[in-house]
């Protein structure tokens, strides 16, 4: 097994609710770890933590206690370490699509003609080919997600969170961005954390699904996805992904009648 990208060592996390200040413990010294290159899918009911796990891991929040290491390393600042990639594109509407991706390398300090350079070598390879010079309001929802691939792509880090990307997105709209991303991690060998509410998305895209399935958060359910790859669609419809399906299904009723 390859090493961590991505551990959560004793991590515990309070919200407080800011009229009664009375805190609500959401996760309670929890482990988990992201080995390198692995597509891994987190799914639970809206409010049981999947975000705040997020929030944590990019610096967002802070935990009271436990460590938060990144490709074997503690940072005193996380912010910028790992790639995110938000449920809403954020592109900015005044911006071309070039300067939109270029964002994130603007940030580095790295040089506009440069930048472009990079993006412009790049935009072949997201299916942005001849879109430089348009507006995020000229493009389809799912060419506005290969932006923010792109732009979650140029942050460097090996570590991408995507925060339900394809949510907002029509059914077929969103099976070819579900296929489209594959193949990018495939060629970009990155390592994936994902949030979705849609288990086949989740079996189809990943090794691992890990499940909510109690408050507060000590541990999670591990589910491995019966399923070499490559993978197509349709194989998420055989026996053994079916029986892991309905096993998933089960974990989240639970979760939710609590």
């Amino acid at each position: 097994m390859s090493k961590p990208s991505l551990q959560l060592k004793g991590v515990s996390f309070h919200y407080k609710e800011s009229k009664s200040q009375q805190s609500f413990l959401i996760l309670d010294s929890f482990d988990f770890d992201v080995h390198k290159g692995e597509f891994i899918s987190i799914i639970g009911p809206s409010g049981s933590g999947k975000s705040t796990i997020f929030r944590l891991i990019t610096g967002l929040e802070e935990p009271l206690n436990g460590e938060i290491l990144i490709n074997g390393k503690r940072y005193p600042n996380r912010f910028g370490k790992v790639g995110y990639m938000p449920q809403q594109d954020l592109l900015m509407p005044w911006r071309t699509i070039l300067d939109n991706a270029t964002l994130p390398l603007e940030l580095k300090g790295v040089k506009k003609q440069e930048a472009h350079k990079k993006v412009s070598d790049l935009l072949g390879e997201f299916g942005l080919k001849d879109v430089e010079k348009k507006y995020p309001g000229d493009l389809s929802g799912g060419m506005r997600q290969r932006v923010s691939f792109l732009r979650t792509v140029l942050s460097g880090s090996n570590v991408l969170l995507l925060d339900e990307p394809f949510s907002a997105l029509d059914a077929i709209t969103r099976l070819s961005m579900q296929e489209w991303l594959l193949v990018q991690w495939e060629k970009w060998k990155t390592t994936i954390l994902f949030i979705t509410h849609d288990v086949d998305e989740a079996l189809f895209l990943s090794d691992r699904v890990f499940v909510f399935t109690e408050a507060p958060v000590q541990k999670l359910v591990e589910v491995h996805v019966p399923l070499t790859r490559p993978r197509e669609i349709r194989d998420i419809h055989s026996p053994d992904v079916i029986a892991v399906k309905e096993q998933l299904i089960d974990q989240l009723r639970k979760q939710v009648a609590t």
